[in-house]
């Protein structure tokens, strides 16, 4: 098949059965297609549907994201992960505010958290542009159609997938083939028992042909995912306030509200007695799991509850007393963090 053969198969099949009725897919502007795709990194449609539509009511242009404070976008990206998604599109979002919409592929790659497959899909969704994309979808359908050995991670095999991209994607109607390829990986030619019987170019793959459907894409080598553990002070005052801190703006939660993280009960024990935090009463949580992409982390929460301030400050503006029942407090969560927050 061709790449005009396979392209047009695409798109009829994409105005039959395609999801045209997105969010992001009304009301179609750069700003919204950068948001959707930003959010979209390694997040599922279904996933981010909810969060994209709060987000957009509460930062509805560039100039209002732009704007805001850093506390409140991470607030309104709590949960959804990867936080430094959240980071760079504010940090971005004043670049845009100052310049301008970037219409270019170089241009838009210079901003924060913008590679070249994101670049890609908003050129050609948002600007009508000629530009493939390559994202997880993307390459699981090249994979198998064109029965591609080598991990997609790997530097040779991600190349030639950009190769099979670029060679398939048109110069016309792009926008409408870039959703398509992608909504054909996440709807039809799926990780686990893939519906070929829907796909429009079925009888071209070659992973079908060869029998070998389940081979692709070659998966990641196995590596061992390493566990680590901590403790969480959770302080607790006669207000029902809780004390936070704010964590670095780099690594894991960056920039986002946590309580106080120990290595062990013996680190919190040895903070209190020098905070003179009485810890004669205290109540120890089991262990809790979350799992990120490259480690596990076993988390448990001593909780004490003071009735004096804590006179620790780190650094002017970076700890607070919380509460969580107030509306007009935002600030951005861990996932684990909201969860200790609502067992309390």
């Amino acid at each position: 098949m061709n790449p005009k053969q396979f392209q047009t198969a695409l798109l009829n099949w994409f105005e039959i059965y395609g999801r045209q009725d997105l969010p992001w897919q009304r009301n179609v502007t750069p700003y919204r297609v950068w948001v959707s795709e930003i959010m979209l990194q390694q997040t599922q449609v279904t996933t981010v549907i909810p969060y994209f539509e709060q987000f957009t009511e509460k930062f509805p242009t560039v100039e209002v994201l732009a704007n805001a404070q850093l506390d409140e976008v991470l607030h309104h990206w709590s949960g959804l992960g990867y936080y430094a998604r959240a980071r760079n599109l504010h940090k971005a979002a004043g670049m845009i505010n100052e310049h301008g919409f970037p219409e270019t592929k170089n241009d838009l790659m210079a901003l924060p958290g913008i590679g070249e497959s994101t670049a890609g899909a908003i050129l050609s969704i948002a600007f009508k542009q000629s530009h493939a994309i390559l994202d997880g979808n993307v390459k699981r359908v090249l994979c198998r159609y064109m029965a591609i050995e080598g991990w997609p991670g790997q530097s040779a095999t991600n190349k030639l997938l950009w190769e099979y991209s670029r060679y398939f994607t048109p110069e016309k109607n792009t926008d409408d083939y870039t959703q398509a390829i992608m909504d054909l990986g996440a709807t039809v030619c799926i990780r686990s028992n893939p519906h070929c019987y829907k796909c429009p170019v079925s009888e071209t793959c070659k992973a079908r042909q060869l029998g070998r459907i389940k081979d692709f894409p070659v998966p990641k080598p196995k590596k061992h995912i390493p566990t680590k553990k901590c403790v969480f002070l959770v302080l607790q005052n006669d207000k029902k306030e809780l004390f936070l801190e704010k964590r670095a703006p780099v690594g894991i939660w960056g920039g986002l509200w946590s309580f106080p993280e120990f290595s062990d009960v013996e680190g919190i024990l040895g903070w209190c007695k020098k905070q003179n935090i009485n810890t004669d009463k205290l109540k120890i949580l089991s262990f809790r799991r979350h799992t990120f992409s490259h480690y596990h982390l076993n988390y448990s929460a001593i909780i004490i509850n003071h009735q004096n301030p804590v006179n620790y400050i780190a650094e002017a503006g970076r700890t607070i007393w919380y509460d969580n029942s107030a509306k007009n407090v935002k600030v951005g969560l861990p996932t684990p963090i909201k969860r200790l927050i609502e067992h309390i």
